[in-house]
């Protein structure tokens, strides 16, 4: 399905929105994720809540689109799909049913019934997960949590982000779940710091520490995911940046008195690119080179750049003051954890 899926999308991106839909669920069960899980990946795909409600009664889960349980019985009118022994899944819409609800609802369907087995096992596992990645938890209930998970207190672990929309070529081992961020909804799997079998698209590898540093290395994971670009850079780890991730995890454009200028230069067609090169290249001439460009052009993109900044911004600490600039654009900018619009 992943390979399928990788496919069509470079054909028809549009057409591959279903099979988008499917491919999600699967990676979700794959990764054998709780019910709180799918239902957030149900309501965050959907645009609006989504529940369950076994067959008894005795057990109902909802959850809106931000991934927060909704205390208190689903509405008499829903989008809703039966399942064995009188159990349901549904969609919480108020307008009319959207294309995707119906594929929406059936992958939802199918995924809880495999993943707990209506007659035989309990809706609701721990959130162990969630719990081990919140920094607001205390440091003893994170530790608990990791404990139950299988982690071990004194090895490394690192953190995988990814959308709900990842492409998984390989899905590496670890627990998994489904949470929510300031950024979107995210697929996060726990591994060891030694995993090196990781083939997702697009992703963020937080870096490597202790258990009680899980909140850390989830922070981090997601400030990779979104300096991303797939295809050209796919998986991206935090640790390539060094301190930089926790900069820009801790700061905002507020602070940053250079962020109209850059969004004016990066409006120029050539200023990606050539802005990425000047930063990597010893001198304009290597970056000429690298460009495939005369020496004279890149010159003169260079001393463009440098009267809308009024600074040398291959000078000194203007070169890291331009790269940091640059980042937090990167990030202003980011796309890969917006899901495709509701389509009417």
């Amino acid at each position: 399905m992943q390979e399928l899926l990788g496919r069509i999308a470079k054909l028809d991106p549009e057409a591959s929105l279903g099979l988008r839909v499917i491919a999600c669920f699967d990676e979700l069960m794959a990764g054998e994720v709780n019910s709180h899980a799918l239902a957030s990946a149900a309501a965050a795909l959907a645009g609006c809540a989504a529940g369950f409600r076994s067959g008894d009664g005795s057990r109902q889960l909802r959850v809106d689109s931000g991934g927060v349980s909704i205390p208190g019985d689903r509405p008499a009118e829903v989008a809703a799909l039966s399942l064995p022994n009188d159990s349901e899944v549904w969609l919480e819409r108020e307008d009319g049913a959207l294309p995707n609800d119906e594929l929406i609802l059936e992958r939802f369907g199918l995924a809880i019934g495999v993943r707990f087995g209506l007659e035989r096992q309990q809706l609701e596992t721990p959130r162990d997960v969630a719990l081990a990645l919140d920094p607001a938890a205390t440091p003893e209930d994170r530790s608990a949590a990791a404990v139950r998970l299988g982690l071990t207190p004194g090895s490394g672990y690192r953190v995988l982000a990814a959308p709900l929309f990842a492409v998984f070529e390989k899905r590496p081992a670890g627990p998994t779940d489904v949470i929510t961020s300031e950024h979107g909804t995210l697929q996060v799997v726990i591994v060891t710091d030694d995993t090196e079998d990781i083939a997702v698209t697009p992703a963020g590898l937080g870096p490597s520490g202790s258990i009680g540093e899980l909140p850390r290395s989830l922070r981090a994971a997601v400030v990779a995911l979104r300096l991303s670009r797939p295809p050209e850079e796919g998986l991206v780890r935090a640790e390539n940046f060094g301190g930089l991730v926790e900069l820009l995890a801790e700061s905002s454009d507020t602070t940053d008195p250079d962020a109209a200028l850059i969004d004016e230069i990066m409006d120029s067609p050539w200023a990606e690119s050539t802005v990425r090169v000047l930063l990597e290249a010893p001198t304009i001439r290597q970056a000429a080179r690298d460009l495939g460009l005369h020496h004279s052009t890149v010159q003169s993109r260079a001393e463009q750049i440098e009267r809308c900044l009024g600074y040398d911004p291959l000078s000194g600490y203007n070169r890291t003051r331009l790269g940091i600039s640059v980042l937090r654009w990167r990030l202003r900018n980011s796309r890969v954890l917006e899901l495709p619009g509701p389509v009417g």
